[in-house]
């Protein structure tokens, strides 16, 4: 069977040297792009259409690829030689994908300022504003209060504004083939395949230029920044115009982030978050720090945490189950939270304990001040 593609395929596109403001993850998707070395996120500013022109096709490991398309998905081979042909190396990609240098300690509050900060929480008041029906429709069907999806969205691409310039074929195949030299590396190159998959069969099925499809260094899509893979899976036309667009519909991409939180242990009702306090390291033997780095869910009793030696807010009812949550602070002491079920959702959205909690909080003081 021969799958077309649209016929704009044929043609390069030159793309103008823009800035892109990188604030996105992967925990859906990977690792929180706003935790990239300063030095390398400066090459997204300078280097010119995407990178250099690489022929592909003569790898092998892309020839296999190819044949697993044409023979799994049905995909014409002629068709997809000619689209990887067209593909440009991403050195920039290559370079953002590298670890931080080692050393540098851990800051919450640092990290909480680049997010919870006037042009995203003013941002966020008009795009509730704008959005509030789609808003509170996305939380009475999935059961996510509007405060935490306008905080996703306002993390990923302050409402739409930081999409990412990056050709998404571009990342996706540079990295699929290419991935640094990391002890991770053939899992990581495993999991960007995957997504180049994913990002070929949303385009045919959707009947989008690929070529078209743009986003961040690593290949996430539209407001809520979603993988290729994401969008197959969980997103949803929830405009209802017949189609899923996270990159020109706002109203599908609070849908498709609500539908994922959905589909990813969000609890109707639970609260999310509480505060907690550790006593000094000598009450209890330290027995606390047993509870730390246990996984992204919540699975102590209240019961068990008080006993090593957490002291929770007394908000925290105590017929739920909870994570221990530390947000290191540099030099200065450690918070201690109790995450609920809600909580590690969102951290399923992008896999780390700050980028949960500038989610909270940027959502929450986005109420509050469209509550003034």
């Amino acid at each position: 069977m021969s799958i077309k593609f649209p016929k704009a395929l044929q043609r390069l596109t030159s793309l103008t040297i823009l800035p892109l403001l990188l604030a996105i993850g992967l925990g859906q998707h990977s690792a929180a792009q706003a935790d990239q070395p300063s030095a390398a996120r400066k090459l997204a500013f300078i280097e010119e259409n995407q990178g250099e022109f690489v022929n592909f096709g003569q790898w092998k490991e892309v020839a296999s690829f190819i044949d697993k398309m044409v023979e799994k998905h049905h995909f014409d081979k002629a068709e997809l030689q000619a689209i990887l042909a067209q593909v440009k190396y991403s050195e920039t990609a290559i370079q953002l994908m590298k670890p931080a240098p080692p050393g540098r300690p851990k800051n919450w509050q640092a990290y909480r300022a680049r997010f919870v900060e006037p042009i995203r929480v003013n941002a966020g008041v008009q795009f509730w504003n704008d959005y509030a029906s789609d808003l509170k429709r996305a939380e009475i069907q999935y059961g996510v209060p509007a405060e935490i999806i306008v905080g996703i969205i306002g993390v990923e691409t302050v409402y739409g504004r930081n999409m990412g310039n990056f050709r998404v074929l571009d990342a996706l195949t540079t990295l699929a083939f290419d991935y640094p030299n990391t002890p991770t590396r053939m899992a990581r190159m495993d999991f960007f395949r995957d997504e180049l998959e994913s990002a070929l069969l949303y385009a045919r099925e959707s009947g989008i230029d690929p070529w078209f499809l743009t986003g961040s260094y690593a290949g996430a899509i539209g407001w809520p920044q979603f993988m290729p893979s994401s969008i197959l899976a969980y997103a949803v036309d929830f405009n209802q115009d017949g189609k899923i667009d996270l990159r020109n519909s706002p109203a599908d991409a609070i849908g498709s982030v609500a539908r994922f939180l959905s589909m990813h242990g969000w609890r109707r009702g639970y609260p999310i978050v509480f505060p907690a306090t550790i006593p000094s390291r000598n009450n209890h033997n330290g027995l606390w720090a047993a509870f730390i780095g246990q996984g992204l869910e919540a699975k102590y009793s209240l019961n068990e945490l008080t006993s090593a030696g957490v002291v929770p807010s007394p908000q925290a009812p105590t017929d739920l189950l909870y994570g221990l949550v530390d947000l290191q602070n540099g030099t200065e002491a450690t918070e201690y939270w109790l995450g609920t079920d809600n909580f590690f959702a969102i951290t399923l959205y992008n896999r780390s304990f700050f980028y949960a909690m500038s989610v909270i909080e940027l959502g929450r003081t986005i109420s509050a001040m469209r509550n003034r």
